[in-house]
Parts: C-alpha cells; sequence; structure tokens
C-alpha cells in the first residue's frame, strides 16, 4: 500500500467507500500501488495497468488499454469520443462494486495479459484528424505559426484540434484560435 494513496483516501470528500473498496480489490491482483496524475494507479512490471478515480456522478477504474480487452459483459466505457485507448468501468455506489468484484479481478487479470503480450493500441496520427478549416487557414497565412505548431507533441497539437473543433460556430472557433496564437508560437499545449 502506497502512502500517498491513503493520503488520497483520507482527502476524498466523494466516493471513499468506493474507493477503498476498489483499492482492495486491485491489490488482491497482485498488482503494484502508485500515485499517478494525482490518482491511485496500479501498475504490473511498471507499465499502468488501471487508475481509480472519481467524478461528480460516478467513480471508475480506468483500463489504459481497455479497448484491448474482450468486454464480454459490455461494462466498458469510452470516456468520450476522443480516448483511444482507455475504457472506464463505472459505479454509482459500494454495492455495485460488491456485486461486479470477480468480473472486476477478470477485466484486471486479461489488462495484466494484455501487458505481458506487449500488445499496443493502434493510435491515430494527428493528421488523421479534421482540422478545423479557420485554424487551417491561420496556420497556412502565418508560417511561424504552422512550424510552431508543428513542433508541438502529438498530444498537444490534438488538444488544440479538438478544443478549436469543439466551437459549433464559426466566430467562435476563429475566437478559439486568435486567443491561443501566442501560446502555441510560445511552444505551449492548450493547458499550460
Amino acid at each position: 500500500m502506497n502512502p500517498k494513496v491513503d493520503v488520497f483516501l483520507s482527502k476524498a470528500k466523494k466516493w471513499q467507500k468506493e474507493f477503498e473498496k476498489l483499492r482492495m480489490i486491485i491489490l488482491d491482483c497482485g498488482l503494484t500501488e502508485e500515485y499517478k496524475w494525482m490518482h491511485p494507479c496500479y501498475t504490473f512490471d511498471g507499465r499502468n495497468i488501471v487508475l481509480i478515480h472519481g467524478f461528480k456522478e460516478y467513480c471508475a477504474i480506468l483500463f489504459f488499454k481497455g479497448v484491448l480487452l474482450h468486454d464480454s459483459r459490455g461494462i466498458l466505457i469510452q470516456q468520450t469520443k476522443n480516448v483511444q485507448a482507455g475504457r472506464q468501468i463505472r459505479f454509482t455506489n459500494v454495492q455495485e462494486i460488491v456485486k461486479l468484484e470477480k468480473v472486476i479481478k477478470t477485466y484486471i487479470y486479461e489488462a495484466v495479459e494484455v501487458e505481458k503480450a506487449g500488445l499496443k493500441v493502434k493510435m491515430k496520427k494527428t493528421l488523421e484528424y479534421k482540422m478545423p478549416e479557420e485554424f487551417q487557414k491561420k496556420l497556412d497565412g502565418n508560417p511561424a505559426l504552422k512550424s510552431a505548431f508543428e513542433s508541438l507533441t502529438p498530444g498537444r497539437q490534438r488538444a488544440y484540434i479538438f478544443y478549436f473543433s469543439q466551437a459549433k460556430q464559426t466566430k467562435t472557433r476563429e475566437t478559439r484560435i486568435e486567443k491561443y496564437v501566442q501560446q502555441i508560437l510560445s511552444g505551449k499545449g492548450l493547458n499550460d
């Protein structure tokens, strides 16, 4: 048991019982408990397997390569349409967790086997995402901006593309793009 996770659990205002039950189930599977990204994270041979996290409406365990699991029970959820690899199992109370304990363990053991086999998730390349027309015009008209954008990590590029694309109106997309031009030129990501 990782002391940082003890602190995390003691400070949890919501989902504390659920987090504690999930922790016991996951530890019973022989994984190493770590604390990453401000959440309890469980690894096998240094490779991420599952993470516990909570939201307003539910708590969940996130399988880092959940898309590769055989979801025979149909309980794995893609958190958002842009999440490529991870999948969640969501809970709203501790009774749901107790009821699914054997299933959760089965999924965890399968996730470990995925890691042992060295399976990889084929991720979409940034170029495969639809670039908002307004942003493409801005890049075409500003070589320094285009160069700065292309120098960003693929994850940072995707974050900008997703954020700009989410706006329904052209005016909103243009406003968002304009707001972040300097940040892109400075080599920073959306949330840096």
